[in-house]
């Protein structure tokens, strides 16, 4: 039988060893001091004009264009364009101590590299069962790169809509009707801190999806 006091030295040394493991755990996945911050998400509508960047963007799925030739207001040629975002990043401390006197700041290690951002769609009559392919476009992954420092902000542009999603349903037939389709895009950015910490941030902006006429 173990005596009492020894098992009180073999609890505190596990528990420091547990300890060990949870902070280096930390340090290693844990999130980021910083949050992450979406000033601003805007769109613009793609064409051979483009359109006013903001929101709600009106993406048109088929644009006829007039020019250049043989395109001709008598003989407009259907095409199809993506249309653009453009977000407004920023970050804000989790912590930034306690003491009044002398408080904490971020360094530059806390600055973040953004790489990727991932675009879901949605509507309000069918979430949150709404089936892409069916109900609205397919999700998708694209790349995107910029560093956010600290105390600054970073505007970034990006593929919002791409061509592909207005060649597949349920897209693709708005183009010969006057149907609109409403929806809610969800973009999500992800980066890291310059230690390797994770971060992330979602905002949402609204499409309508139709056939708006000429395009330029």
């Amino acid at each position: 039988m173990i005596p009492m006091r020894q098992l009180n030295v073999l609890a505190a040394t596990l528990g420091v060893a547990v300890a060990s493991l949870s902070c280096g755990s930390v340090v290693r996945d844990g999130s980021s001091p910083m949050f992450l911050v979406i000033n601003t998400l805007q769109g613009q509508r793609g064409g051979a004009t483009l359109g006013t960047l903001g929101t709600p963007l009106d993406s048109s799925v088929l644009t006829f264009v007039t020019s250049p030739a043989p395109c001709s207001p008598a003989a407009p040629c259907p095409t199809y364009f993506s249309d653009a975002g453009q977000v407004v990043l920023a970050l804000v401390a989790k912590n930034l101590g306690t003491n009044t006197a002398a408080p904490s700041s971020p360094s530059t290690n806390n600055e973040v590299t953004i790489s990727r951002y991932h675009v879901a769609y949605t509507r309000g009559d069918c979430d949150p069962n709404c089936k892409p392919g069916v109900d609205v476009p397919y999700p998708f992954d694209g790349a995107v790169t910029g560093t956010i420092q600290v105390g600054g902000s970073l505007s970034l542009g990006f593929e919002l809509v791409r061509i592909v999603a207005k060649q597949e349903p349920p897209l693709a037939a708005l183009a010969q009707t006057t149907n609109v389709l409403t929806t809610i895009a969800s973009v999500t950015f992800y980066g890291q801190d310059l230690v390797g910490n994770a971060i992330q941030a979602t905002g949402t902006i609204q499409i309508d999806f139709g056939t708006f006429g000429f395009g330029g």
